[in-house]
């Protein structure tokens, strides 16, 4: 199906100034009629007048018809219009259109709500409230149009395992526009409910290909060598390759996907708190790693400093008692309490 843009149709004011000059006309003939009958001075004065009275009533009921077919279109919108079931253009451009009047504008997703931008329920043109303990009458108007506008679709949380088969929960916020309406219109049956699918498939699909976070010996590119990709640390990879993976499931619909956003990630309830205490205790032994580390090249400088300055002679047994106590302080928890040897050494 390929679009076809209506754009000689722009003769909307001067459509509508003729039509009010023919209701204005019809006014008058209708008045003509009246009076000749009124007058009955003969059998032609008789039947003139009839004939511009049928005619005055006809089009007065009838005439309203070809208001039917005046279309106005906002900057961003779009009109689908189809003829007893035959496509027949699209009304893009903003302006005041006069179509046949027996077109009828046809957009399957007009009720379809969805948690994203552009689907607000403004339709509602009013309620009546009938009696004070009477139900409520709802008058509500359904629009056609298609939006043109960039829109942002916020997908629910999902729970997805990771390739190591942690379950997790992501968000993903897509933003997308329609190109091409009658694709959007004809080749799928709803293309709000398409793309709100096709965003969870790929979701699922791309990351099922990542870990939460860095782990060793995972292939995320394909490419048959481990790397570092995770879905914490390479939040801008995995949100392109996500982008990419919807727009080749909705070329089809006549959508564009400008961007997609990892909006929400973290771990599923039932493992957040197994995996809070991993990282804490992943942390602690880093932490102890690094006061080892440091007290270890403490003492080490102590004992040079000592033989430089030949300050005191020790043996090895005093040397490992001493490097004992230097590193019971140095890595302790407390602060370490000092014992006085006011006797000997030895």
């Amino acid at each position: 199906m390929e679009e076809k843009i209506l754009e000689n149709k722009k003769n909307g004011f001067s459509m509508l100034l003729l039509f009010l000059f023919l209701y204005l006309a019809a006014i008058i003939v209708l008045i003509l009629g009246t009076f000749c009958l009124n007058i009955g001075m003969g059998r032609i004065t008789s039947w003139a007048g009839t004939a511009l009275l049928i005619i005055g009533i006809a089009y007065l009921s009838l005439g309203w018809i070809p208001f039917m077919g005046l279309k106005v279109i906002k900057p961003q919108e779009a009109l689908v219009l189809t003829l007893f079931g035959t496509y027949i253009g699209t009304l893009k451009d903003a302006g005041f259109y006069f179509v046949n009047p027996f077109c009828s504008s046809f957009n399957p997703a007009a009720r379809t709500k969805l948690n994203q931008s552009g689907d607000v329920d403004g339709s509602t043109l009013g309620r009546l409230a009938i009696g004070s303990k009477g139900p409520e009458t709802s008058l509500e108007t359904v629009s056609k149009k298609i939006s043109l506008k960039v829109m942002t679709l916020n997908n629910n949380r999902q729970k997805i395992n990771d390739c190591l088969g942690n379950p997790i929960e992501i968000g993903i916020a897509v933003m997308w526009k329609v190109t091409d309406t009658a694709k959007a219109v004809f080749n799928v049956d709803n293309y709000k409910e398409y793309l709100s699918l096709q965003c969870d498939s790929a979701l699922r699909d791309i990351v099922r290909m990542y870990p939460y976070d860095v782990s060793p010996n995972v292939d995320t590119t394909g490419d048959g060598l481990a790397d570092e990709g995770s879905l914490r640390g390479s939040s801008e990879v995995v949100a392109g390759r996500i982008r990419n993976e919807i727009q080749k499931k909705v070329d089809e619909a006549g959508l564009e996907i400008l961007e997609a956003r990892i909006t929400y990630l973290a771990y599923a309830p039932e493992i957040a708190a197994v995996m809070l205490q991993r990282q804490q205790a992943s942390a602690i032994i880093d932490a102890r790693k690094m006061i080892v580390d440091g007290a270890v090249g403490m003492v080490e400088m102590a004992l040079e400093r000592l033989n430089e300055k030949e300050i005191v002679a020790l043996d090895e047994e005093r040397k490992a008692a001493m490097v004992s106590n230097l590193l019971v302080v140095l890595c302790g928890n407390k602060d370490a309490q000092p014992i006085v040897n006011s006797g000997s050494l030895y």
